[in-house]
């Protein structure tokens, strides 16, 4: 049984996915679904019905004035929350089943978006078109467990492993990141069934153990360069 779920993980296609929202607490309110698969893109954005949080503010460049959302300071369209559900379904209906991917979405972004689809009755529609979740926050720390990385933010992985640095906090250059950064990872089948999981299971906190090794890299070569994929990620040319 195992072995045909590691083949099964190993040809199916794969959807990343990431949200922003009012803040970090366990009410806040999504503001930005995105999602990517190889060309295919997502990209939806909601005024929230609580307070934007300042911290929260300060890193997306959200804000709602009278009603309406602004991204640095550029008012967007947006769509309400069961629009935006709604569309992420009929995306996934594209993909036959897809594996769902992101970073740190087992403790945070798919908490949020089950409350969300439990709210609109769309949970059992949403689970029957994917395979599966898998956090690449605890995968990334056991495939890359012999780099001796202080930091697994996904910002520090991509520029780790890719080279560059991206407009971090916009939910679409995220995901569309991530996928770059999962190209060069190429998590074997059997780690990405340890860390496969359900919106039924993701609150069962038995950890992946593994051991964290600090090494040196050969020749102390960016660790980037160790990865020969080629990938293309929107650089941040303002970034220092």
């Amino acid at each position: 049984m195992q072995k045909t779920e590691e083949a099964e993980g190993a040809q199916q296609s794969l959807v990343f996915f990431d949200l922003e929202t009012t803040g970090l607490d366990p009410n806040c309110e999504i503001v930005q679904l995105a999602a990517v698969s190889g060309g295919h893109s997502l990209n939806l954005y909601v005024v929230p019905r609580c307070r934007m949080q300042q911290g929260a503010s300060k890193v997306t460049g959200f804000k709602v004035h009278r009603q309406r959302l602004y991204l640095h300071r550029q008012p967007v369209l947006t769509n309400s929350l069961r629009e935006v559900l709604v569309s992420f379904i009929a995306f996934l209906q594209m993909l036959g089943r897809p594996l769902v991917v992101g970073h740190n979405i087992r403790r945070f972004d798919c908490v949020l978006l089950a409350r969300a689809l439990d709210e609109f009755g769309l949970r059992a529609e949403f689970e029957s078109l994917v395979s599966g979740y898998v956090d690449t926050l605890p995968l990334s720390r056991e495939v890359l467990k012999d780099y001796g990385l202080e930091s697994f933010r996904q910002e520090n992985l991509v520029r780790k492993l890719l080279g560059v640095s991206y407009k971090a906090h916009d939910a679409l250059e995220d995901v569309r990141a991530l996928q770059a950064l999962y190209d060069v990872l190429r998590p074997k089948p059997e780690v990405i069934c340890r860390h496969r999981f359900t919106l039924d299971t993701m609150d069962d906190k038995t950890p992946v153990t593994v051991a964290k090794v600090h090494c040196r890299l050969p020749g102390q070569r960016p660790l980037w360069e160790h990865f020969k994929q080629t990938v293309t990620v929107t650089e941040d040319h303002n970034r220092t």
